[in-house]
């Protein structure tokens, strides 16, 4: 089944349309030349290489596939068609207009049609989605669909709660703000007490945070 994603997922290797390394690195030394600073230098002479190593895991999510994630599922259940929630998902992020970090934690959960998946998966779908270029609503809207299309569950609900260092480490500087978006499918959309539910869920597991 063919997962309708837009981002355009590619590994992380030199190919004739990816930059090399090498390429990489040269383009880091002329950001460091252009902050002001000489690429030379003692200090910075590992620069280039330490900060294209941290990009390959920053932007890890481009080489793997949601598809592939969420292929084994589990339909020995024993008629278990109650919520799946898992709760206070870390993850970082980096915002696609400034490249600062985003930095929060999703909640997710599903109502079962049948199949399930390990919840490993649910915190690997976060991450792929996480670790790319990203705004949170997209990225809200990507992690349920996934979900969505790949289980055929009875509902999908995502919620995602994030502080964007964009807006409180430069432009408008208002840290302890943060951005919650959310995403309701199926039954979390349509029945008010399945939604009410599952907010009052994740509503309590904040509050012993």
């Amino acid at each position: 089944m063919a997962l309708k994603d837009k981002s355009q997922p590619v590994a992380l290797v030199a190919s004739p349309e990816r930059p090399s390394r090498a390429d990489a690195e040269s383009a880091i030394r002329t950001l460091l030349r252009w902050a002001g600073d000489d690429p030379d230098r003692e200090g910075l002479l590992d620069t280039p290489a330490r900060v294209a190593r941290a990009y390959e895991e920053f932007f890890a999510g481009y080489s793997k596939d949601p598809i592939e994630i969420l292929s084994t599922t589990f339909s020995e259940v024993e008629g278990y068609d109650e919520m799946v929630i898992l709760t206070n998902i870390r993850f970082e992020s980096h915002c696609e207009h400034h490249m600062a970090p985003i930095i929060g934690k999703a909640h997710v959960a599903y109502l079962p049609d049948h199949r399930v998946v390990g919840i490993s998966k649910l915190a690997r779908l976060v991450d792929i989605y996480a670790k790319r270029l990203q705004i949170q609503e997209k990225m809200t809207v990507q992690i349920a669909d996934a979900l969505q299309e790949v289980l055929q569950p009875k509902g999908v609900a995502v919620v995602i709660e994030a502080s964007h260092q964009c807006m409180t480490t430069r432009g408008i500087h208002k840290p302890g703000t943060s951005l919650v978006t959310s995403r309701m499918l199926g039954a979390f959309r349509d029945d008010p007490a399945t939604r009410r539910e599952f907010m009052s869920i994740i509503g309590s597991q904040q509050i012993h945070d």
